[in-house]
């Protein structure tokens, strides 16, 4: 279906008016709208996974030297890691809902996804965006290609929500060529092989910046590698810095405008996480099935049962309403992205901008994604009973491995309490009239209530339950 035809930029909703107005079918942006080209995209992701990745997993989760390193210039190789780059800078320059359907694409692939996905989200995108020219040309397209990792360092010991309380410091040289940067990240994603890190330090120890690191700067060096509970084939280390030299224009973006980039690569990241959890969900629903059909007890396949079939009924209705709120904000951000471009908007600023447009929505689908990829595996090892408890299953790592998902990324806790932030932020800064809503409620509990009938119509009662829900928020 031409995707043109389903939705437009002139029916897209803003960021968070979702709550307030109706929306129509004809209007909204499902799977079943992927063009062909998208298709082949996230099946030649699969097809990658089930070659390359899952055939080896045991040997990436004991981090044999050099693996994930040599599968990430694989998957550069076929244009994994750059189908959001720009065609200029040696990417495909894909669509948004593109460049989403790899995350998912991959995302089954357990500690493998968690390094493709920092190097090809926080591990280039703030270069991709907020580089210069020169930044761009020197790094992006060897990112792209997986020629050079990409990590980030934003974490430190006593700073995590908290970004903005980081500790480490840069104090411009004498000589003006270099600042020099003293302190340390923590749970540093790629931190062990990657090539290229964005780092985040206080010049002067007030004005937060952001950095572009590389391996081998004098004054830069790295801890061992952490032992994790899951994602135990994804490199995590420390970084430590004294007297790193980092030369003056390696400064990425503005200077004490640090914040900024942070932020704004997490409304993607957020989304991107979804994405990639969907993928991890279904190929553990999948696992689930096939353990189900072929497991018997008392003379049939377990997947006669009904306990077994809520529970695999369940996890596919949870899979399907997070695939349809990941897409349709997708189409959001595409349709978004389009029209800012149309005004005329640069690249980095159209996809920024989009993207905070609707980062309400990224933090849902970031707790959504997650609770839901955690719901899915625990009911995984559930069907499979006491041999779900057996590394001989891979359910057993989805199970392992699903938990960090919920605290990297921004913890679930702090993304419900942005959710909230945001929205009235918008409503207080007339973006968003949650007021008449409001209003409107109120004067409804005050008359008399209504008792017709829902009416005959296709999801009528849904359609009243979700109106009704929608009134106490």
């Amino acid at each position: 279906m031409d995707t043109s035809i389903t939705t437009s930029t002139g029916t897209s909703l803003k960021g968070g008016e979702w709550l307030i107005k109706e929306s129509s079918a004809f209007d909204t942006f499902t799977p079943e709208d992927f063009n062909e080209e998208q298709l082949m995209v996230r099946e030649m992701c699969l097809q990658f996974l089930h070659t390359e990745v899952i055939p080896i997993i045991d040997r990436i989760d004991k981090m044999e030297q050099g693996l994930m390193p040599s599968l990430m210039e694989k998957a550069g190789g076929q244009g994994l890691l750059g189908a959001g780059v720009p065609e200029n800078l040696g990417g495909l320059g894909k669509d948004f809902i593109t460049s989403t359907l790899v995350n998912e694409g991959l995302g089954g692939g357990y500690s493998f996804s968690v390094a493709v996905s920092a190097h090809t989200g926080i591990g280039t995108l703030p270069i991709l965006y907020f580089g210069t020219e020169a930044q761009k040309q020197k790094y992006v397209p060897k990112l792209g290609t997986g020629e050079w990792k990409g990590a980030y360092g934003l974490t430190e010991p006593n700073s995590g929500s908290d970004a903005l309380g980081a500790k480490t410091t840069a104090t411009l040289s004498p000589d003006g060529k270099y600042y020099l940067l003293n302190g340390q990240k923590s749970w540093i994603t790629n931190g062990g092989f990657a090539d290229v890190y964005t780092v985040f330090a206080k010049i002067d120890g007030e004005k937060f910046t952001a950095f572009i690191l590389e391996r081998g700067m004098e004054g830069f060096t790295q801890g061992p590698e952490e032992h994790k509970m899951g994602i135990k084939g994804s490199s995590t280390v420390q970084l430590y810095f004294q007297d790193c030299k980092v030369p003056v224009e390696n400064v990425l973006g503005e200077i004490g405008k640090g914040h900024i980039i942070a932020f704004n690569i997490l409304n993607i990241g957020r989304l991107k996480l979804c994405a990639a959890a969907i993928g991890g969900s279904k190929l553990a629903l999948t696992d689930s099935i096939r353990y189900a059909n072929t497991r018997e007890q008392f003379n049939t396949a377990i997947a006669n049962f009904g306990a077994i079939k809520h529970k695999l009924s369940e996890m596919a209705i949870r899979i399907w309403a997070n695939e349809s709120a990941l897409y349709r904000t997708s189409k959001w951000i595409d349709d978004k992205e389009t029209s800012l471009a149309n005004e005329g908007k640069q690249f980095n600023e159209a996809l920024l901008g989009a993207a905070e447009e609707y980062a309400i929505e990224c933090a849902i689908l970031k707790v959504h994604g997650s609770e839901v990829l955690d719901f899915v595996v625990d009911e995984g090892v559930q069907v499979h009973g006491g041999n779900g408890y057996s590394d001989e299953y891979t359910i057993s790592r989805g199970y392992r491995d699903s938990r960090i998902n919920r605290i990297y990324e921004g913890t679930n806790e702090i993304n419900r309490l942005l959710t909230v932030d945001m929205l009235l932020k918008r409503a207080m800064k007339g973006k968003l009239d949650l007021m008449g809503p409001a209003q409107a409620v109120s004067k409804e509990l005050m008359g008399i209530p209504e008792f017709g009938n829902d009416g005959d119509t296709a999801f009528a009662k849904a359609i009243k339950a979700i109106a009704n829900m929608k009134k106490p928020f």
